[in-house]
């Protein structure tokens, strides 16, 4: 058969460059994606393997025959035999015009032979896939992509065992050609056995590659001796000239150039399979990211919601307070603003003094002791807020995407160190915070509002104070009234009309007060729940920013790779 590289046509070439050149725009897709590096090396590797001669790979288990088939390939004992794992590194074998051997830098032994098989094309024997040794299978998976044709050879005294399954499922991964060589045939003893067990491995295998493979038996060991004897009945019989006129001769120069631009697209449809995966799985992390985001804003709005509804609810405890003080102080004006009691009126110190004393009563302590009620459940509601983010972050921090090696540094870091941010933010707010120092604080902005509202100068008074101060106002305004001088005749008969003026100026005063306290109380908590969610907003917002930034260039990325996908599997058509 013919066996030297052809002269390339132009034809020939274009399509050479055009497949550097669709693999090279993989290669560039496969940067920053966290595609890992055995399969951008071995893209890299396969697309350099264009401007080599065919590689022909040889793998299989320990013991099944290998070297022993190679040689029956040669015609000559090249390669070491025995029971034990003979090849403990990948070895290459081509054409030269001594048998010679040297060990390469890469650490591949590289062996010339004077077989006419060789010229134009490259045999390349690997270590045993069970081997004790497990290195010596991470050689031959490592070697695999960069292969034109893969030999799969099973020994038919255990044949397509569940390592040999598991072995031929990597092989497919990578989208090579395969080709079973059921080797020890002289095992079977029958054409019979050897028909059902060719059927057995071929029904086995074709689940396992989703396409049915040649099978072919060979005894290797009984093709050498015959070659060697120059006994042509017993090589037919070795089924060795069966399995080259099946496939050996197959491989002329259209067939080997056509599997030559199939290895590295082969390998680059892996490539992008893997890298559409790692893009899913970052997605499906950073969609469960926005919707942690999404929850820890909702607690921020939804707890101001909840707060919102609370405050109401205790501010109407506030203005209980205040009707009872003016249910007070109209029970004091309809006892006191009496003929009965006219004597009494004339004094205006004592009249302000007892309104003081029954009308505005505890309404400072009952002011006060409600707004510091609100006060710490605002600031009890800021911690809790703080806690429930961290918790919706510890669960983010414990999601990661991807398995050893499949997410890139960049991703990975940028997103943990992200999230640590938000966690560290949460964790010292909650750890360092001043409830008693916040209260405090929250309680001194109220009461300077109120203070300010009222046009009152005693701010190094409590809340308390300034309402009692603002009561007391409101008394001395509405006794006020009566201190006319002396009561006429007349005042008496129009005393009735100015209790009710006095009720009617309470009323007012009392609102007056009312929107005091409650607008200054409604203000003063706005800007705190605002204040509270900013925070927490301002600790996310690096988060979000990577988060959302994040999905859009992956959302991208992978457009643009399943674009690249389509282009590869229509030039792979194009080839076929």
């Amino acid at each position: 058969m013919r066996t030297t590289w052809p002269r390339l046509d132009p034809a020939r070439q274009a399509l050479i460059e055009e497949t550097r050149q669709l693999t090279s725009e993989v290669a560039g897709r496969l940067e920053g994606l966290g595609v890992s590096e055995a399969t951008r090396k071995a893209l890299s590797d396969s697309r350099g393997q264009l401007a080599q001669p065919f590689l022909l790979v040889v793998v299989g288990e320990f013991n099944a025959g290998k070297s022993a088939f190679i040689n029956a390939l040669l015609g000559a004992r090249v390669l070491e035999e025995g029971v034990t794992p003979t090849t403990s590194r990948v070895g290459i074998l081509q054409y030269g015009a001594v048998l010679a051997e040297r060990m390469r830098a890469d650490g591949i032994s590289e062996t010339s032979a004077p077989v006419e098989i060789l010229r134009g094309l490259q045999v390349v024997d690997t270590p045993g896939t069970n081997a004790v040794l497990r290195e010596h299978e991470a050689l031959t998976r490592d070697f695999l992509p960069r292969s034109d044709l893969v030999l799969f050879v099973t020994s038919a005294d255990r044949p397509y065992a569940e390592s040999e399954r598991a072995f031929l499922e990597a092989i497919r991964q990578w989208g090579k050609k395969i080709v079973i060589v059921l080797n020890k045939a002289d095992l079977l003893k029958t054409k019979q056995n050897e028909a059902e067990v060719i059927a057995f491995v071929r029904a086995h295998a074709s689940r396992t590659l989703g396409v049915a493979p040649e099978v072919v038996a060979v005894s290797a060991l009984k093709a050498l001796e015959a070659r060697e004897r120059g006994d042509a009945p017993a090589l037919e019989a070795s089924g060795l000239p069966a399995f080259e006129a099946k496939v050996m001769a197959t491989l002329d120069e259209a067939e080997r150039f056509r599997l030559k631009l199939q290895s590295p697209l082969g390998v680059a449809r892996r490539a992008l399979v893997e890298a559409n995966a790692l893009l899913a799985e970052r997605l499906g992390v950073l969609q469960g990211d926005l919707a942690a985001l999404e929850a820890i804003e909702a607690r921020v709005a939804g707890g101001s919601a909840e707060l919102v509804r609370d405050f109401a609810l205790r501010l109407s405890d506030v203005e209980k307070v205040l009707l009872e003080f003016e249910r007070r102080g109209n029970a004091f004006f309809d006892e006191r603003l009496r003929l009965g009691r006219f004597r009494e009126l004339f004094d205006r110190d004592r009249l302000r003094r007892d309104f003081e004393s029954e009308a505005v009563a505890a309404l400072p302590y009952e002011v006060e002791r409600r707004v510091d009620g609100i006060v710490d459940f605002l600031v009890e509601a800021e911690l809790k807020q703080w806690q429930d983010v961290m918790g919706l972050v510890a669960e983010r921090e414990a999601a990661r995407a991807g398995s050893a090696g499949g997410v890139d540094d960049r991703f990975g870091y940028d997103r943990s160190r992200l999230i640590e941010s938000v966690r560290d933010a949460a964790r010292a707010a909650v750890e360092h915070y001043d409830a008693p120092g916040e209260a405090r604080r929250l309680a001194e902005k109220v009461r300077e509002s109120v203070a300010q509202a009222a046009l009152l100068q005693v701010s190094a008074l409590g809340l308390g104070t300034i309402v009692a101060a603002l009561a007391s106002t409101t008394a001395a305004d509405v006794t006020g009234i009566l201190a006319a001088g002396a009561l006429s005749l007349i005042g008496l008969f129009l005393l009735p009309a100015r209790r009710e003026k006095a009720r009617r100026e309470l009323a007012a005063k009392v609102a007056a007060l009312r929107e005091k306290l409650m607008g200054s109380l409604t203000a003063s908590f706005e800007a705190e729940r605002a204040r509270a969610a900013a925070r927490v907003r301002e600790a996310v917002a690096p988060y979000t920013g990577f988060v959302r930034g994040e999905k859009q260039r992956l959302e991208q990325g992978k457009l643009a790779t399943e674009a690249l996908s389509t282009r590869l599997d229509l030039f792979a058509v194009r080839v076929a």
